[in-house]
C-alpha cells in the first residue's frame, strides 16, 4: 500500500461556468478560483506556498506568470498539460510535494476561456499528430473519432444509442440540482434520441458541450489548522500513461491496468464507494472507464445504466458531469474531483448523497491518434 498520508484536501471551488461569457479572460478565471478556494479553506492568501496550474489558454503565461499576478512566492509550482487527467495529475505531484516538506499549503487550479476561434485552434492544433494527420481530413476531430469508438463499443457489447442515452439522461436530471450547471433544463430519452446527429452515432448530447470557466482544490498538511474541519484524504491514487501506443481498439484504458492496485490500496472495493466522479467527454467514456474499474463485474454495462445509474442506486457524475455541467477546457480535469470534495464535505445542497463518506474520481485525455493516453483515478475518503 503507497503512504497517501500528510495532506488532505480542505477546499474545492468551481467559478460558474458559462456559454458566452462577457468579459471574461482565462487569468481572471483562475484567479477567481483561486481566491475562493482560500475563502473557503479559511486560509490567507500569504500562506499559499504552493501553486498547480492546469490551462489551455492561459498562454504566453505559465503558473509562475499567474503566481506572479496573484501575489504569491510559491516554494512548489508545477504546470500540468495533462487536460482531462490534469487534476489527479497536479494532486499526486502536490501530495508528494508535502509530503516532502517542499510546501504545506497548495492551491491546484484548472480553467480556460474560449472564444469560438480559441477552440477551434486547440482542436486543430491539439498536438502534432492532430495538426498534421488529422485536421487536413476536416473530419470534426474529436467527434468523428468518437463517433467510431462508440460504433465499436456499440457492436461489442451489444448496446444502441438508448442506453448511452438513459446514461445522458440521468446526467441532466443530477444537474437540474446543481445551480451552477450551464444545462439544467429537463430532457427526456425523446429528446435525446432527435437531437441533431452530429457524427453517427452521436447526437448533439452525446458531445461535451464548451463553455468556460475554472475549478481549484487545496490541499494542505495534515497538521494544519484547516485540516481541523470537513477534510477529504486520498486513499488511493493510481496512473498510467500510453497504456497501448495507439494501437489497440480503444475499447480498454489504462484504468484497467491499474484498478487491482488502486483498490487493493484503498483496502476497498467498488462496491463500497458511496458515489463516483467519471471524465465524460462522451458517455461512451463513462461506461469504459465504470468498467475497467470494475463498476460491472459480470460485463453486463445495459444493466449498469438502466439498473444502477439511471436509478441512481450508483450515483455517477451528481454535478451533471461535463454532458450537462459543461466542458471548460482543462477544467474538465477538475470537475469531477471538485464534485467529490464537494459532496465529501456534505456541502452539495440539493444533490448532496446521504452518508457520502467514500468516493472514486477518474482522470482520461489527451486524445493522441485515436483517443486519450491518459488514464487516472483517485480513491477519496470525508473525514469529519
Amino acid at each position: 500500500m503507497r503512504n497517501l498520508d500528510g495532506a488532505v484536501i480542505v477546499a474545492g471551488v468551481e467559478v460558474p461556468y458559462a456559454r458566452h461569457p462577457q468579459g471574461a479572460a482565462t487569468g481572471d478565471l483562475l484567479a477567481r478560483a483561486f481566491g475562493e478556494a482560500l475563502a473557503e479553506a479559511g486560509i490567507a492568501h500569504g500562506e499559499v506556498d504552493g501553486l498547480g496550474v492546469s490551462s489551455f489558454t492561459l498562454g504566453p503565461d505559465h503558473a509562475v506568470d499567474l503566481a506572479w499576478r496573484l501575489g504569491i512566492a510559491p516554494r512548489w509550482l508545477m504546470d500540468d498539460c495533462l487536460g482531462g487527467a490534469s487534476g489527479i495529475d497536479l494532486l499526486q505531484h502536490a501530495l508528494r510535494a508535502i509530503q516532502a516538506g517542499d510546501a504545506s499549503v497548495v492551491v491546484l487550479a484548472s480553467g480556460d476561456h474560449f472564444e469560438p476561434a480559441d477552440f477551434t485552434r486547440l482542436t486543430e492544433h491539439y498536438n502534432l499528430t492532430t495538426r498534421t494527420w488529422l485536421r487536413p481530413l476536416d473530419a470534426g476531430v474529436p467527434n468523428s473519432l468518437f463517433a467510431m469508438l462508440t460504433s465499436r463499443h456499440m457492436r461489442a457489447h451489444g448496446l444502441d444509442r438508448a442506453d448511452y442515452g438513459a446514461l445522458a439522461v440521468t446526467q441532466r436530471q443530477w444537474a437540474a440540482m446543481n445551480p451552477r450547471a450551464v444545462y439544467r433544463s429537463p430532457m427526456t430519452l425523446d429528446d435525446y434520441l432527435a437531437a441533431p446527429m452530429v457524427s453517427d452515432p452521436l447526437g448533439r448530447f452525446d458531445c461535451v458541450p464548451v463553455v468556460s470557466g475554472a475549478d481549484a482544490i487545496v490541499l494542505v498538511a495534515a497538521d494544519h489548522p484547516a485540516a481541523r474541519g470537513r477534510a477529504v484524504r486520498l486513499r488511493a491514487l493510481r496512473s498510467r500513461y500510453n497504456r497501448d501506443h495507439q494501437e489497440g481498439d480503444g475499447l480498454v484504458t489504462g484504468l484497467a491496468d491499474i484498478a487491482r492496485p488502486l483498490w487493493d490500496d484503498a483496502g476497498l472495493g467498488p462496491d463500497e464507494v458511496d458515489l463516483v466522479s467519471v471524465y465524460d467527454d462522451y458517455p461512451v467514456m463513462v461506461l469504459i472507464q465504470l468498467a475497467d474499474l470494475g463498476f460491472a463485474a459480470d460485463g453486463d454495462l445495459r444493466s449498469l445504466v438502466h439498473s444502477r445509474i439511471a436509478t441512481r442506486a450508483l450515483p455517477v457524475n451528481t454535478s451533471g458531469g461535463q454532458l450537462s455541467a459543461g466542458q471548460a477546457g482543462a477544467a474538465g480535469g477538475m470537475h469531477g474531483l471538485v464534485e467529490a470534495v464537494t459532496q465529501l464535505r456534505g456541502t452539495t445542497g440539493e444533490r448532496q448523497v446521504a452518508g457520502a463518506r467514500i468516493a472514486a474520481v477518474t482522470g482520461y485525455g489527451m486524445v493522441e491518434y485515436r483517443y486519450g493516453m491518459c488514464a487516472n483515478a483517485v480513491v477519496l475518503e470525508g473525514v469529519r
